[in-house]
């Protein structure tokens, strides 16, 4: 069976997103170390989990990448990869997915999640969407959570964790420590 992933970036007071909302992450220490880390988590999977707003976020950003003159090595290989790659985006509100590779699920979206689990490919990676992600924490529908830790203190904004109602124990995986102060993280969740 296939893996859910979770893979945010998150500051050491456990925050995905600063005070300001969505994509309020310049405390990210993201560098060619980072760059590195996220290719080989990427390298796993086949298929990338969304909701509605990250989405429609990552669609405008990385269409846009190979059109941009300014865009990096990274970006423009990323941008290739993300657009090859089977996009799954989960809606009750968006009307249609278009970008390539995409398809929306609007409706039974645990037990759709639990069929995709059960067809052949690779492991399925939910990159960013934290909010998505914390309604598939709450179901158990999530398996592994890879985060990498920058070395600040936010203070407030979006948690890592929310709304989860009972315990989980992790089995940790792996660990590793950057040059430029990040820890990776790779825990397994524990099903019981």
């Amino acid at each position: 069976m296939r893996n859910v992933i979770l893979f945010l970036h998150s500051s050491l007071d456990g925050f995905v997103e600063g005070p300001n909302g969505a994509m309020d992450i310049g405390f990210v220490a993201y560098n060619e170390e980072l760059e590195k880390h996220a290719r080989e988590i990427l390298s796993t999977v086949d298929t990338v989990f969304w909701g509605k707003g990250t989405y429609q976020m990552m669609m405008n950003y990385w269409t846009s990448v190979p059109s941009n003159p300014e865009s990096t090595e990274y970006e423009l290989e990323h941008a290739k990869w993300i657009e090859e790659t089977s996009k799954v985006v989960f809606s009750t509100t968006l009307e249609q997915a278009d970008w390539k590779n995409s398809r929306l699920v609007k409706e039974n979206i645990e037990e759709e999640i639990k069929n995709i689990k059960k067809q052949s490919g690779n492991d399925i990676i939910i990159l960013g969407s934290p909010r998505f992600a914390h309604s598939l924490m709450e179901l158990d529908l999530i398996d592994v959570i890879k985060i990498t830790i920058s070395p600040v203190i936010i203070g407030s904004g979006l948690p890592l964790f929310k709304g989860l109602g009972s315990k989980r124990n992790l089995s940790l995986v792996e660990n590793k420590t950057f040059n430029s102060g990040v820890i990776g993280l790779t825990y397994n969740i524990v099903k019981s």
